[in-house]
């Protein structure tokens, strides 16, 4: 075939394949894009981590056996932190309404200062203890290259999920009611 004749199959081929991503993008758009992600931490004891509350006082995740506990990766200038915060002020919500059976909720506060994360707080709300990283050992056991990242660990202390990227309210409870009630 001479390069007169290839270059509309050409141009016709690159037009389906950018027509096929551009619908995909809207097929996908206001969906959560979390997803569980594997780990090699994933059913196996949750890393013996520690960090410091913003007043000083030691965060010893060992200590939190006895309840589920969500943890969340958090950076203040994250994008895709600044969109799931409204979703993280429903599930503390939700988890405080089922009182003590209600999981624990941290924000694992890495690259920030505490002075931006009181700003970024006092701005759009939320309640809920922060713990600050400050030697990496959050980021460093459990891997965490970018944020959001939330993970899920049971009562005896197991880690049990992990999400990669942005994570929304009634997903996150899902899951946990689907792990207590061992359908998991």
């Amino acid at each position: 075939m001479s390069e007169r004749r290839v270059a509309p199959y050409l141009v016709g081929v690159v037009f389906v394949v950018v027509a096929a991503l551009f619908v995909v993008l809207l097929v996908n758009r206001g969906r959560s894009d979390a997803e569980g992600a594997n780990s090699p931490l994933l059913g196996e004891p949750a890393p013996a981590v520690t960090g410091t509350y913003a007043d000083g006082t030691p965060f010893e995740l060992s200590r939190r056996k006895g309840s589920w506990v969500v943890l969340n990766f958090f950076r203040h200038n994250c994008v895709p932190c600044i969109a799931e915060h409204p979703e993280l002020i429903e599930f503390v919500d939700q988890q405080r309404a089922l009182g003590p059976e209600g999981a624990e909720f941290y924000t694992i506060v890495q690259q920030s200062t505490r002075e931006q994360v009181d700003e970024f707080f006092a701005e759009r709300g939320g309640d809920w203890p922060i713990v600050y990283d400050d030697k990496f050992e959050f980021q460093i056991e459990f891997g965490v290259v970018k944020q959001p990242e939330t993970w899920i660990i049971d009562p005896n202390g197991y880690v049990r999920y992990r999400f990669i990227s942005v994570i929304d309210a009634d997903l996150l409870s899902e899951t946990i009611q689907t792990m207590r009630e061992g359908t998991a």
